[in-house]
């Protein structure tokens, strides 16, 4: 688990960089099957959520450009799959994600434990036998598999 401290970087544009350069080493380094992501929710701050989805564009561009699938989940979802409350409190998640792992996290690093709490849901919804990977993921898909089901 890493934190990438971007504060020292002068220019927006140059933080997309480095988060695309840093993202893009780290999956040339250990080559992983997907790349799971909180997806972003609205806040308080509309500017906020703009330079979040930014910042995870150029994390989804450096895994698509190698390939790597990329997979989203809302932050209730994670916090079910880890805590079995969407509600669940950051220090709900960290706890259970340290327990789980069998490490000891910074409090301070509170929003990096929600990076493996994302990564923990993807896996789980990967070996979770009830989670069909046929199921459509939206109408068009639907319609398309199921034509005979349409009026």
């Amino acid at each position: 688990m890493g934190v990438l401290d971007l504060r020292r970087q002068a220019d927006a544009y140059t933080k997309l960089g480095c988060i695309f350069d840093k993202v893009g080493a780290l999956c040339d380094l250990h080559h992983p099957d997907d790349l799971a992501v909180e997806s972003p929710f609205m806040g308080k701050n509309a500017q906020v959520i703009l330079k979040l989805g930014r910042a995870q564009g150029a994390a989804m561009m450096a895994a698509v450009s190698r390939g790597i699938p990329v997979f989203e989940y809302a932050p209730r979802k994670a916090k079910m799959a880890i805590c079995g409350n969407g509600s669940a409190s950051k220090e709900q998640v960290a706890l259970i994600v340290e327990r789980t792992l069998g490490i000891e996290i910074a409090s301070k690093f509170l929003d990096a434990t929600d990076a493996l709490a994302i990564a923990m849901c993807h896996y789980y919804q990967l070996t979770n036998p009830l989670v069909s990977t046929k199921a459509a993921t939206s109408w068009e898909k639907f319609v398309d598999s199921n034509p005979d089901r349409i009026k």
